[in-house]
């Protein structure tokens, strides 16, 4: 089978999304924006840009270099400015469920009654990281191989909320907000203060351009917790989160799905200087772009069930009619409303792409 002929010339300028972070102006042409894609891969074997890797030596270095590689080419060729590159070993361990529903492996999901921490006796034996080892040297590994004009976006293991309520399931959080108010908040401060000193640290590296919390807040209808629990155990630590990174001088973005609107003047008010994840059926991005986007940069918003459902031709429409939206005046940047999980068809995809790098220049 022939290779797919994507009609994109890379020239990765990462002050062209940077533009868009900090609201200054417009940059040359539209950036583009992903929080991760589940299908790299498959995509460098539509186009023939896989990089073969030499089985005659299997060190793990070796394969890690592969993975890094492939990452970077994906990346580049199909015209970003950033890579996502993080520290190795940082994360809350937690108990999660097999699923083995994607074509690359596994995925896990976690249950609503799960709990991983249930009691005081549970948060105190728990293995919290010992922030003293966690292994950067991804970001220092990764310049050897960036191409000129690219940089890093470093990211964590989710966000303050979402590890808390990992580790303490759905069902238990809310619990504790009633029984248990100092569990709660121990368990906010145990989180927040490790993520905070994480992201401190993987500011301080030249590679890192900007950074990006995932933090899921909501869904369809409304926030997962009330906006009221939200003022009082999380948001004082995302703007001391903010705070850290913005001494930096670098901007950090906040990926949240659901309907945030009750909460969108605290987020702001946090300082984020972005925010992704939007879905036609509860804000579509275009009304977002008008509501809040002369006080926050907004990134993505092509509709998960658009971007599967369309035709070719109508993808290629619909990313024109978000260029025309919401690029005047900066501030935005072209992607998905989400991700790009593996369902997503490559063809629709790359339709996205190409018709952003040929028609969303200024």
């Amino acid at each position: 089978m022939d290779p797919l002929k994507l009609r994109i010339k890379p020239n990765p300028n990462f002050e062209r999304l940077e533009k868009v972070l900090r609201r200054e102006g417009t940059p040359d042409r539209v950036p583009f924006y992903e929080l991760f894609s589940n299908i790299e891969s498959e995509v460098l074997r539509a186009i023939g840009k896989t990089h073969k890797l030499n089985r005659t030596n299997r060190a793990n270095k070796e394969d890690h270099d592969w993975e890094l590689s492939q990452h970077i080419n994906y990346m580049f060729c199909l015209g970003y400015d950033y890579v996502k590159v993080g520290a190795s070993n940082f994360h809350f361990p937690q108990k999660e469920h097999p699923s083995t529903s994607t074509s690359e492996g596994e995925r896990s999901y976690l249950r609503a009654a799960t709990c991983t921490i249930s009691n005081r006796t549970d948060f105190d034996a728990y293995p919290w990281p010992n922030m003293s080892s966690i292994d950067y040297s991804p970001l220092e590994h990764v310049v050897k191989f960036l191409p000129q004009g690219m940089k890093v976006i470093a990211s964590g293991p989710g966000g303050i909320l979402e590890n808390v309520m990992w580790l303490l399931g759905y069902e238990k959080t809310s619990y504790c907000l009633y029984d248990d108010k100092d569990l709660l908040q121990n368990m906010f401060e145990a989180v927040a203060t490790r993520v905070i000193e994480y992201f401190d640290t993987l500011a301080t590296f030249d590679v890192v351009g900007t950074l990006v919390l995932g933090e899921d807040m909501g869904f369809k209808t409304q926030t997962l917790l009330s906006p009221e629990v939200y003022r009082e155990y999380l948001f004082p630590w995302h703007a001391k989160l903010v705070k850290v990174v913005h001494t930096h001088g670098k901007p950090i973005i906040l990926h949240s799905c659901g309907n945030l609107r009750e909460i969108m003047d605290d987020i702001i008010d946090c300082g984020w200087d972005a925010k992704h994840s939007f879905e036609d059926e509860i804000e579509p991005v275009w009304e977002a772009k008008q509501r809040y986007g002369d006080r926050i940069a907004l990134l993505g918003g092509f509709d998960m069930n658009k971007l599967c459902l369309m035709s070719k031709g109508e993808v290629r429409q619909h990313t024109r009619f978000l260029i025309d939206k919401c690029s005047p005046g900066g501030g935005w940047a072209l992607g998905t409303g989400n991700s790009v999980p593996n369902y997503v068809p490559i063809n629709n995809f790359l339709a996205m792409l190409e018709e952003g790098n040929l028609t969303g220049k200024y």
